[in-house]
């Protein structure tokens, strides 16, 4: 078992950055896949990017490309998402994951964090 907390949160201006951090504990996630994902308020939550055990691949919802990165440390069995130009819609609660998937259009992980709230102001 896998115990996954994210930290970084917080509240930025629009146009701002922020960048979210996940760390892994209980066993290496060096061959797992990871993610993030985000739900903002009365919303479903939506796959935000993915990077493979490896690191090589990576994929970003088309909302974020270009403006999210999505990386990894296995040495410190952490993830992180950099977020850049950040705006009032994308606040919301950020949670990292591992082996994410979306399912019938239903977002699926082998485990989740429990989430650190992004908070953009206009």
């Amino acid at each position: 078992q896998v115990h996954l907390v994210e930290s970084g949160g917080g509240l930025v201006q629009a146009g701002g950055s922020l960048r979210v951090s996940c760390v892994a504990s209980g066993r290496t996630i060096s061959r797992s896949s990871m993610g993030w994902f985000r739900q903002a308020p009365g919303k479903a939550r939506e796959l935000v990017a993915v990077i493979g055990g490896g690191g090589a691949t990576t994929y970003t919802a088309q909302s974020v490309k270009g403006r999210f990165t999505i990386s990894r440390d296995n040495a410190k069995n952490t993830v992180s998402l950099q977020m850049n130009s950040l705006e009032p819609e994308e606040t919301g609660v950020y949670y990292c994951a591992e082996e994410p998937k979306v399912v019938r259009g239903l977002p699926r992980a082998d485990y989740w964090g429990q989430g650190t709230q992004v908070t953009v102001s206009s």
